[in-house]
């Protein structure tokens, strides 16, 4: 098969390496080869945390260049801002519509950038740029901390290939038992979000 680039960028808590784990643990469910790689900024104090996930026959490095990921997963819009660059030309963004100011932010050095200037800028690299009301969504559920989850159904609307019950059964291996059918719920809410828009 044809490798498979993952980036995922959020902000510390937001649930970025569960998500990553998910996404390698489906991806080897699915018969490839998997390497993941992690970032973590300053996440304990609320800063970037970004992951690699790639699939293929063989895979020889999780790394992954300027221009070469098909698919982002951005827990936050700033985020997906920062790592526009490393989107193919055609490759798949997909935001969760969020916003969590930066310290220049909230200190009133700087502004935060508008809806607009967002999607110029993701537009400018792909056509597929799908925001995606995550976290609303995850509190209607209950739980703003499955906002991960919801992200990753919508990303599994795009990977037909790969069966649901996968993505459900990776799920369930690494969330408390308590919690695993709240992020089924969510999980499936987020691929029924993308049905008709992708």
């Amino acid at each position: 098969m044809t490798a498979i680039s993952f980036v995922l960028a959020g902000v510390g808590g937001q649930g970025t390496i569960l998500a990553s784990d998910v996404l390698a643990a489906v991806g080897l469910a699915a018969g490839h080869d998997v390497k993941k790689s992690e970032v973590h900024g300053m996440a304990q104090r609320g800063g970037s945390v970004t992951t690699y996930v790639r699939w293929a026959d063989t895979v020889y490095s999780p790394l992954i260049g300027p221009g070469e990921a098909d698919f982002m997963l951005s827990f936050e819009k700033l985020e997906a801002l920062r790592y526009v660059d490393l989107v193919r030309p055609g490759g798949t963004v997909l935001v969760n519509n969020y916003a969590i100011s930066p310290l220049s932010v909230s200190s009133g050095n700087d502004s935060y950038p508008l809806d607009e200037r967002i999607k110029a800028v993701l537009g400018a690299v792909t056509e597929h740029v799908f925001l995606v009301p995550a976290t609303a969504l995850a509190e209607g559920l209950g739980n703003v901390r499955v906002n991960n989850v919801v992200l990753l159904g919508a990303l599994s609307y795009f990977l037909s290939d790969v069966p649901v019950n996968a993505w459900v059964q990776a799920l369930r291996e690494r969330v408390p038992a308590r919690f695993a059918e709240l992020n089924e719920r969510a999980f499936l809410l987020g691929r029924d979000q993308m049905s008709g828009k992708a």
